[in-house]
């Protein structure tokens, strides 16, 4: 099975100071063209599928020098996703398109019917990002007074994706005959309806939508706590992995492979995919110069700002250039990357100041910079090392990173033997090496 490689399709790009850039989009908020651009650079480099993450409110009113300057993964002037990548499917052929929503503050059915239309419109190529919300402020724009408890979170994700796989289900591949002939437009005995009774959902069904091309929707999660890695293990076709180190990403692909017998699924099942920044220049002071750049783009309280949301403390209280405080669990922010900034920084010793630049361009987890052989090798050094199975690949400056990251480091891997040179599937599914899902309500049918 070939390296997957996934193109993080933020226009903003992977660094605070990258819309600033001189090679950078002018305007990139609510951008069409620059949406369309990105993903036929994708399409060109035969990369697995474009990702788009996505929140449901605006964030850091509370910083206002980062507010201001708006980080990636803040997103205050975005397209909702699943819009914008079903305009995206009539301009693509075979790039796979996957986006966020959130089992927490939305409901099974429109989930289930979004991406089964977008799948239909894209002839196979959708993916579903399931994420439990980890911005506390977003349960404010959905008659909540306060973010609701992790537990309760992943109990209801479960739930609510058994729900939607179960929906995807409602018709059987043929149900639809539409015989102009005989009259019949649908088949009564090729439908199921789901009647769900649960703890937190009721459901009828069933879904007002044809079974999708895929049978499901491809599935993504992100959670690295306790939960997450048993929602990942039991549902999850791909899996969004942050490690700092390779040792580390080791560690955490064995674990959730690990995971998934008594789920009783197989190793290969499920694809972990490893965030990666890359900055590669034609040569290694060309990738080097491309960071000082964007680093000189983004003033410090813009910088200390940045690294507050990252692990939930205002960094301003600490000296700038003292060592990075050992925060305790309790003030670590609301996802794995804070946890994982905060031990990276106390291995290597950074202080304040150090620590906010190393993860200003880390948007997608860790960061790869070199010439194209150097970051060819490091990929090539985690996927051989079975750390992952691929990568998500974000570019500190759009287009101009993703551009030399397909032209310069792409071949190399080709040439290796790590990476496809011509989709080998029609579907997202068949280019992953994933098995279409049989429908559990009608085995056998066609």
């Amino acid at each position: 099975m070939p390296m997957i490689l996934a193109a993080n399709a933020n226009a903003q790009g992977s660094h605070v100071g990258e819309w600033r850039h001189p090679t950078a989009w002018e305007k990139p908020a609510a951008n069409l063209e620059n949406a369309v651009r990105l993903a036929q650079i994708a399409e060109a480099g035969k990369m697995d599928m474009l990702f788009l993450a996505d929140g449901n409110g605006v964030r850091n009113l509370d910083k206002p020098d980062l507010f201001a300057a708006t980080s990636p993964s803040d997103r205050p002037g975005i397209f909702e996703p699943v819009t914008l990548l079903s305009a995206l499917s009539m301009v693509t052929q075979h790039v796979g398109l996957v986006a966020t929503a959130t089992t927490t503050y939305d409901e099974p059915f429109s989930v289930a019917r979004r991406f089964a239309s977008l799948d239909q419109l894209s002839k196979g190529r959708a993916g579903w990002n399931l994420v439990t919300t980890s911005n506390p402020g977003d349960a404010l724009n959905f008659s909540h007074d306060e973010h609701v408890a992790r537990a309760d979170r992943y109990e209801r994700a479960g739930e609510f994706a058994a729900i939607v796989k179960g929906l995807w289900d409602s018709w059987a591949d043929d149900a639809f005959p539409q015989d102009k002939a005989t009259g019949q437009f649908l088949d009564p005995r090729k439908v199921h309806a789901l009647n769900h009774k649960g703890k937190h959902f009721q459901v009828a069904g069933p879904l007002n939508a044809p079974r999708p091309p895929q049978g499901h929707p491809l599935i993504f999660s992100a959670g690295q706590s306790e939960a997450g890695r048993e929602l990942s293990a039991s549902t999850a076709d791909c899996v969004f992995a942050i490690e700092g180190t390779i040792e580390n990403a080791q560690k955490l692909y064995a674990d959730l492979k690990g995971r998934m017998a008594k789920y009783g699924r197989q190793p290969d099942e499920m694809k972990i995919l490893a965030g990666t920044t890359i900055v590669v220049g034609e040569t290694e002071a060309e990738a080097d110069r491309i960071l000082q750049e964007l680093e000189d783009l983004v003033p410090i309280p813009v910088g200390l700002d940045y690294l507050s949301k990252m692990v939930g403390t205002k960094m301003s209280e600490f000296p700038l250039d003292e060592p990075m405080p050992a925060l305790d669990s309790e003030h670590v922010g609301p996802t794995a990357i804070g946890k994982s900034i905060i031990a990276m920084a106390r291995a290597k010793g950074l202080t304040v100041r150090e620590t906010y630049k190393s993860v200003l361009p880390q948007m997608a987890g860790n960061i790869f910079k070199g010439d194209p052989v150097q970051v060819a090798d490091r990929l090539e050094a985690w996927y051989r090392g079975k750390a992952c199975d691929g990568f998500m690949v974000a570019a500190p400056v759009v287009p101009t990173g993703m551009e030399c990251f397909t032209k310069l480091v792409i071949p190399i891997l080709q040439e290796r033997g790590l990476f496809r040179r011509e989709y080998e599937g029609r579907t997202l599914r068949e280019n992953l090496g994933l098995a279409r899902p049989e429908n559990r309500f009608f085995l056998g049918a066609k």
